[in-house]
């Protein structure tokens, strides 16, 4: 018999594919879905679940253990909460005091989360684990395929990236003629690819490449686009988007290729060692 899985879901369609994934294999879940970030229309009364904040971290450990639930998977987008989000539970205030302000910044709290869980005897699984289909595949996903140009700058992206991955920065890079014309900090990818539309040059179009960062726990926080990135990136002017390919998660994969391929875009799973050669 299966573990039953505890599903922490944020936004976007990817928590439901797993959903649908669990009841076509018969397997035993739980959801906490995460207010202000996943989807309500995902869940409807047949889908066992429970709504709470992110500073209600406690009472999600809680109402797992009451469900006994075995294994957990952290999955979906997570927008950048607001002091109501974080108005921790007596759990939760704890749980910060013991991590510390040092955990702030970077994967910490992300890290001290997984810890906590599996204090409480679960275990957390990457989605690579449980639906690895949910992946990026590598290769070109659209109709429109990258430039010799873009792919140069595809390369110095990766290069770029992979470094600011061991420094524990961020994920993503935009590449424009062979100059870097932004990194990923705190901002987000969204806010990396509006800014970066104002120093585009005349010429070829630039890329974003999103991708693993080289000590980055597979369990949490994967590389991930979807629809949104798609309009930043044609708002801001660039060729197409590269994702992490086998490490990397599409939101809404279907209608962000679809939107891809409308606005002229490419999408490209991509193996960085592949262009480290």
């Amino acid at each position: 018999m299966s573990r039953k899985l505890g599903i922490i879901a944020g936004g976007g369609s990817i928590p439901y594919e797993l959903i649908k994934h669990c009841q076509k294999e018969g397997r035993d879940f739980f959801v906490l879905a995460i207010e202000g970030n996943a989807e309500q229309k995902y869940f409807t009364p047949d889908i066992p679940h429970q709504w709470l904040r992110i500073g209600q971290a406690g009472t999600g450990f809680k109402k797992f253990a009451e469900e006994k639930v075995q294994d957990v998977v952290m999955i979906g987008t997570i927008r950048r909460p607001g002091i109501f989000d974080l108005v921790p539970d007596l759990r939760t205030a704890a749980f910060f005091a013991k991590i510390g302000a040092k955990a702030l910044g970077d994967d910490g709290i992300l890290r001290a989360l997984v810890k906590e869980l599996e204090a409480e005897g679960m275990l957390v699984k990457g989605i690579h684990e449980v639906m690895p289909s949910l992946l990026i595949r590598e290769g070109v996903l659209g109709k429109v395929k990258p430039s010799k140009q873009n792919e140069l700058d595809i390369k110095r992206a990766i290069e770029v990236a992979t470094e600011l991955g061991r420094l524990d920065v961020g994920q993503a890079v935009i590449v424009q003629q062979g100059l870097v014309l932004g990194v990923e900090g705190i901002e987000g990818t969204g806010e990396l690819v509006r800014r970066c539309g104002e120093y585009k040059r005349k010429g070829d179009k630039g890329v974003l490449v999103k991708i693993r960062k080289p000590q980055q726990d597979m369990r949490i926080d994967l590389p991930t686009i979807g629809d949104k990135t798609v309009e930043a990136a044609y708002k801001s002017g660039l060729a197409g988007i590269c994702l992490h390919a086998g490490n990397g998660l599409i939101v809404n994969e279907k209608e962000t290729i679809a939107l891809a391929d409308k606005y002229g875009l490419f999408i490209k799973g991509v193996n960085p060692s592949e262009y480290a050669k």
